[in-house]
C-alpha cells in the first residue's frame, strides 16, 4: 500500500473493538516497526509494556477510562538515564523518542489491518504502582490495540486539514500572527 493512502485512509484513531485477540505474529511485527524506529543519537531509550492478560488489563482499566476494551495494549515508556540530552539547552530528547517509536508503531498497526489510537490521558502515578514501572523510566501513550468494531468509521475530523499553505512556511514565518491556525 502506498504510505500516503495508509495515512490518509487507513490510520485513524478507533476507540471499539472486536473481542478477537492479535495474533502473536502481528505483535512481534509491531514491536519489530518500533525497535527500528529512529531515536536520537541512536540511543534507543524506549521501554515498552505489553499488556494483554485479563489480570494486566483489568489493571490498566484502572489507570485510564481510555482503554476502550481493546484485547491488547502497549505502553511506551523511555528511560530517561539513557536519552538524548541537549547539551544547549538541557533537555532531554525522551518524549520525542518515545514519540517516533509510537507513530512507526501505530503505522505498522494499520498496515496490518489492526486499529489503534494514541492514548496520553492515563493515570501516570496509577501505572507506575500497578505496573512496577521504575522511577528512571517515563511513560508516554499507550496504545490499545485490536480489530476495529464492525461499526468503526473514522471521526469527521479525521478528514480535515487545513490546506497546505496554512501550516508550511518557506524561509520564514515573517508575517504569521499568534492563533491564526482557528
Amino acid at each position: 500500500m502506498d504510505f500516503l493512502q495508509l495515512a490518509k485512509e487507513h490510520r485513524y484513531s478507533v476507540r471499539k473493538f472486536k473481542a478477537q485477540p492479535v495474533e502473536k505474529e502481528k505483535l512481534d511485527l509491531i514491536l519489530e516497526a518500533g525497535r527500528i524506529a529512529p531515536t536520537a543519537c541512536n540511543y534507543q531509550p524506549q521501554r515498552i509494556l505489553v499488556i494483554e492478560d485479563e489480570a494486566a488489563l483489568g489493571r490498566l482499566k484502572q489507570c485510564t477510562s481510555c482503554h476502550f476494551d481493546a484485547p491488547l495494549a502497549l505502553m511506551i515508556c523511555y528511560d530517561k538515564t539513557t536519552c538524548w540530552k541537549n547539551r544547549t539547552n538541557g533537555t532531554i530528547g525522551g518524549d520525542v523518542d518515545a514519540s517516533i517509536v509510537t507513530t512507526q508503531m501505530m503505522l505498522e498497526v494499520a498496515e496490518l489491518g489492526l486499529a489503534t489510537t494514541w492514548v496520553g490521558a492515563f493515570n501516570h502515578q496509577k501505572a507506575r504502582e500497578l505496573f512496577g514501572i521504575p522511577d528512571y523510566l517515563v511513560p508516554v501513550a499507550l496504545l490499545p490495540i485490536g480489530y476495529a468494531a464492525d461499526d468503526v468509521e473514522p471521526h469527521s475530523w479525521h478528514w480535515k486539514r487545513f490546506d497546505m499553505d496554512h501550516t508550511v512556511f518557506y524561509n520564514t514565518f515573517d508575517g504569521i500572527t499568534e492563533g491564526e491556525a482557528h
